[in-house]
């Protein structure tokens, strides 16, 4: 049996994205209904509860300078932050060795500390130079596009050191290896945040601040605000057909919405939002195709490769030891490691990333390898006591069937050009009565205003951003 629905607008996925879509058009006075193919809201934010009301954010968890809109969003849910804790030494495993340092660069000898300050120095001078409405114009933008950040650091940074420290700083924050991602698109996502040590910063830093009660607080709570009615769960979006009348969603009843007796819902409206990751928008059943270029768009936006796991202990006992819990290692597999422990520090709760490689490598192992290697790495760096935790957590993003990976969408070399020439191509039809829609990516489709595409970014462990082709903002948002 099939549900029918009729609305102003359908939208497609129940992240921040679509929820706050949902809410302007609910402001704006039309109605909306969001689909959402899980059976929670919030996308990429998942909570994990840890017993006694304790959560730990599986997902997306922080918030820094420059990521306004997350930041006023939690203030309008009344959802409060509080500081990462970043008290005392850092730690870092390097070419054999165990080391404390302060700051965000470890003083590993005066050559690499030297080689990897030009390097960001110059990687931010170039970064200014790219409009963040349209990084394609950049006036190096082919060339730029024409390279990966591997190519640019093998070329421009001295020190094999320095080499080794600046793919730690990509893989943390692009989930992805350095060879994976477009010169130009680093440079973007530079400008975007501010700076590369923004990016990569805890105070003053995309990782300065958590959430009280754990990131997913903020879509539940928007999610309630809209009412009844509006989100449907458990709807999986399979067929979208779009024409001068408007749209049809089809989407398949999943999870627990089976138990509703319809296991189809379709939904007409004027107009649909699809406010998932490019990757997965692409896999949805378009009528007509979308436009060649746009299609193959979204085959080269993949998301990034990520886990996050964490030990739990009694107490965080690396304070008393005059550590931050904030850790780097050359070996891994872990090579990112922060004090994610609640506000008022018990339960104890170490964090570590699998990143990249790292986290396809480690995403085929079983459970209890994968927990063995990560607790082996946190014993390393904190001593034989974080060896006993009292409980495992993790979640690998790549594994989820409507995430297939995190924090965000990266370009490879070439796909902002295909962005300048579908726009290019979209503003040709504009000028030839051809394409009635606005600019953006509604004018990539070339098909007038039936329905527009957004997805999500993010900075290390999660910073919540919302996945999408450049929009060019530095109000990033977190996680």
């Amino acid at each position: 049996m099939t549900e029918q629905r009729e609305v102003d607008v359908a939208i497609v996925g129940a992240g921040l994205a679509g929820l706050v879509a949902a809410r302007d058009l609910i402001a704006a006075g039309a109605s909306a209904v969001v689909l959402e193919a899980r059976d929670r809201v919030g996308g990429r934010l998942l909570n994990e509860q840890l017993g006694d009301g304790v959560v730990v954010e599986v997902g997306g968890q922080w918030v820094g300078p420059t990521q306004d809109r997350i930041a006023a969003l939690a203030r309008e849910m009344g959802v409060e932050t509080f500081a990462t804790h970043d008290v005392g030494d850092n730690v870092i495993e390097w070419r054999g060795a165990l080391r404390r340092y302060r700051g965000t660069i470890p003083r590993i000898g005066v050559p690499v500390l030297l080689d990897v300050l030009r390097a960001q120095r110059k990687l931010n001078r170039m970064a200014s130079e790219v409009p963040l409405d349209r990084p394609w114009l950049a006036p190096k933008a082919a060339r730029w596009d024409g390279q990966t950040a591997q190519s640019w650091l093998r070329r421009n940074v001295l020190t094999r050191g320095g080499r080794d420290l600046l793919q730690l700083g990509t893989e943390a924050v692009w989930a992805a290896q350095p060879e994976d991602v477009s010169l130009l698109h680093m440079l973007f996502y530079i400008h975007s945040a501010g700076s590369l040590e923004r990016l990569l910063d805890t105070a003053g830093g995309a990782q300065q601040d958590r959430f009280v009660g754990g990131s997913q607080r903020v879509p539940i709570a928007l999610a309630e605000r809209l009412g009844d009615g509006v989100v449907a769960l458990g709807a999986a979006v399979r067929r979208i057909e779009h024409g001068r009348h408007g749209v049809t969603l089809h989407a398949d009843r999943v999870g627990d919405a089976r138990g509703s007796g319809e296991d189809r819902l379709a939904v007409r409206a004027r107009r649909a939002v699809v406010a998932i990751a490019p990757t997965l928008a692409g896999r949805i059943v378009y009528d007509p195709p979308l436009p060649g270029h746009r299609d193959q768009l979204t085959q080269r936006m993949p998301l990034g490769t990520v886990a996050k796991c964490m030990a739990v202990y009694d107490e965080p006992f690396w304070r008393a030891d005059g550590l931050s819990g904030q850790g780097l290692s050359d070996t891994g597999p872990i090579k990112l490691t922060y004090d994610n422990s609640p506000p008022d520090g018990r339960p104890g709760v170490l964090l570590g990333f699998l990143e990249g490689r790292q986290a396809r490598e480690l995403g085929r192992m079983t459970v209890a390898d994968r927990r063995a290697a990560v607790i082996d790495c946190f014993s390393r760096l904190f001593g034989q006591r974080a060896a006993r935790p009292e409980r495992y957590v993790e979640r690998l993003w790549a594994e989820e069937e409507y995430s297939r990976g995190c924090y965000g969408a990266h370009m490879p070399t070439g796909a902002l050009d295909r962005v300048r020439r579908g726009a290019a191509g979209a503003d040709r039809a504009a000028a030839l009565g051809r394409c009635r829609g606005g600019g953006g990516l509604v004018g990539l489709h070339g098909r007038g205003r039936a329905f527009r595409t957004d997805g999500g970014h993010r900075g290390p462990g999660g910073a919540l951003r919302t996945p999408t082709a450049p929009a060019g903002d530095k109000r990033r948002d977190s996680g």
